[in-house]
């Protein structure tokens, strides 16, 4: 039998300290800093740690079972796929086992947490939880990744801007090709509607909902497959143009673009030499037009929904000042005294009304979005205090995304829920990852 192989792509002293040649069920919380995070049933054994400022998610499992999702989860940062991020792989010298490491996704829901802030009644809530899904198997796919086991109990969710994103967290049983078939996509997808209904069934049945609410999750469920399949024809439909249907093209990219992606490359084909139309087909570049636009102009960092958020703020407040000062400014000093005067003290002030909770920027955001509907209301721009008392007080509007966020605080609870729904709704033990 070989010995232990530690193989880490973290540079943490603390990580590599870790007792990797003993048993991942017999480290000792005394001597090794093991944090209590609930994830419900698992094939596997799972245990976090906490060390150097990072918490990582550790899974021990056969070692061919461990070797293929580690290289899976490579092979999907590589192509800056939304999953877990491989931290490495630990093979034991015994039991033919192994510890797969993934890097803790902070500020992440887990599907049951999320589910019990979302009642079947607040469908546009529920709608973006199922956009997120889509959104993600058809990120897998253009990539060639087959999934195998599209759950809810093998995603996370994370907020960006006013919608949700979904993250892989557990590769065992997917496969990365150079690209999938149609009956390979069906079948994942098939794969997904079953077990995302089962999922939906199991929460329902825990918060106890009516049949008509039953009833309703398999339409819900079906939705899925609807979004997934008019995002994937947005992504590879080849419309018929003229040369110079500048206007039709101009719009297919717009589309393209506000769904966050990028076009690399435009190509018109003919389909023979005396052919008076065009196939439009547009070479598609991964999911963050808007990430990189602000990240070419501020050096911000942040995920397509923030920056879709942050954009059209920097805007706006270069038009203000153009026409306060009643001459051009450069972008250059639009972005400069944007960074200055409004979104490093807008954000301070957003994080410290949610008790400095979670991503400074997303509360940045979520002030942005209260202040707008509380305008709507007023018909007039409310300005930041009233946004930000809303935030503190976590009384934001119900239409607002920020209401999930407020809703995870200590102290805030979402309307219309009974205390059977809120005693369930607080249990830790409900929530339910499969890393």
């Amino acid at each position: 039998m070989a010995g232990l192989d530690v193989r880490l792509r973290v540079m943490s002293p603390g990580f590599l300290a870790l007792p990797w040649s003993e048993p991942l069920s017999r480290w000792d919380a005394t001597t090794v800093p093991i944090r209590d995070v609930p994830v419900g049933p698992s094939r596997h054994l799972v245990r976090f740690v906490e060390v150097d400022g990072q918490m990582w998610a550790l899974k021990e499992l056969p070692l061919r079972t461990a070797r293929r999702e580690y290289e899976n989860l490579r092979a999907m940062e590589e192509r800056s796929l939304p999953a877990v991020r491989p931290a490495g792989i630990v093979v034991q010298p015994f039991a033919d086992t192994a510890i797969l490491a993934t890097r803790y996704l902070d500020a992440s829901w887990q599907y049951r947490r999320l589910l019990m802030r979302l009642p079947s009644p607040m469908r546009k809530h529920r709608e973006r939880l199922f956009d997120a899904m889509a959104g993600l198997l058809v990120d897998l796919h253009r990539n060639g990744v087959y999934w195998g086991d599209c759950s809810l109990a093998n995603t996370l969710f994370k907020r960006d801007g006013q919608r949700l994103q979904a993250w892989l967290v557990d590769a065992e049983t997917s496969a990365v090709h150079p690209s999938l078939s149609d009956g390979q996509r069906a079948m994942d997808l098939d794969i997904l509607v079953e077990n995302v209904t089962g999922g939906l069934l199991d929460v329902a049945a825990r918060m106890e909902e009516p049949p008509e609410a039953t009833a309703q999750l398999f339409a819900e469920v079906e939705g899925v497959r609807q979004r997934y399949r008019e995002l994937w024809d947005v992504l590879h439909d080849e419309p018929t143009v003229r040369l110079g249907d500048r206007h039709e093209i101009e719009a297919r990219l717009r589309r393209l673009n506000d769904l966050g992606f990028a076009v690399e490359e435009v190509r018109l084909v003919g389909d023979s030499p005396d052919s008076e139309t065009l196939r439009l087909q547009f070479a598609v570049a991964e999911r963050g037009f808007h990430a990189e636009e602000l990240r070419k102009a501020t050096g911000l960092v942040v995920g397509e929904g923030q920056a879709t958020i942050l954009l059209n703020d920097l805007r706006a407040f270069h038009g203000h000042i153009q026409q306060e000062e009643q001459e051009p400014v450069s972008e250059a000093e639009a972005v400069r005294r944007w960074l200055d005067e409004v979104f490093r003290p807008g954000m301070a002030a957003a994080h410290a009304a949610v008790g400095r909770r979670g991503d400074p920027i997303q509360a940045y955001c979520d002030l942005l979005e209260v202040r707008w509907l509380l305008s709507e209301r007023a018909g007039r721009d409310v300005g930041d205090g009233p946004a930000l008392e809303a935030l503190a007080a976590r009384t934001v509007p119900s239409e607002s995304a920020a209401e999930l966020a407020v809703a995870d605080a200590d102290t805030g609870e979402l309307p219309a829920l009974s205390s059977e729904q809120l005693r369930i709704r607080s249990s830790d033990a409900d929530d339910e990852a499969d890393w």
